[in-house]
């Protein structure tokens, strides 16, 4: 097939068959990162591969040592006061850092962890 070829049937298929085909061609050669695809799908190619940057940190169960979790989120969160950390911790699921590094996330995740609580980074 020539590179002629190879485009005009790239143009025919869907953008999900686009998709799909990226996805085998970066399993087959091994590639990371985003793909040029002719047809006009390269921007939505391109859009779907994109890293997350930003996290967010949700408690989503104190477990049994609530006063350890506690604790925890005043370090995490600064300017708390008990009142407001035993509220947040009280009406788990519950967001308590938004928008973070991911090396951030999982420090702060490890830190609930080690108190026995559960987290969830999104």
């Amino acid at each position: 097939m020539t590179n002629q070829e190879i485009i005009e049937a790239i143009e025919s298929m869907t953008l999900l068959q686009v998709k799909e085909l990226v996805d085998e061609l970066k399993e087959k050669f091994g590639v990371t990162g985003a793909i040029a695809v002719a047809g006009g799908a390269a921007p939505a190619a391109a859009a779907a591969e994109e890293e997350k940057t930003e996290f967010d940190v949700v408690l989503k169960d104190a477990g049994s040592e609530k006063i350890k979790v506690i604790k925890v989120v005043r370090e995490v969160v600064s300017g708390l006061g008990l009142k407001e950390a035993k509220e947040i911790v009280e009406s788990a699921p519950k967001t308590i850092k938004e928008a973070v590094s991911k090396e951030e996330a999982e420090k702060i995740a490890e830190q609930f962890k080690a108190v026995g609580a559960t987290v969830e980074i999104k």
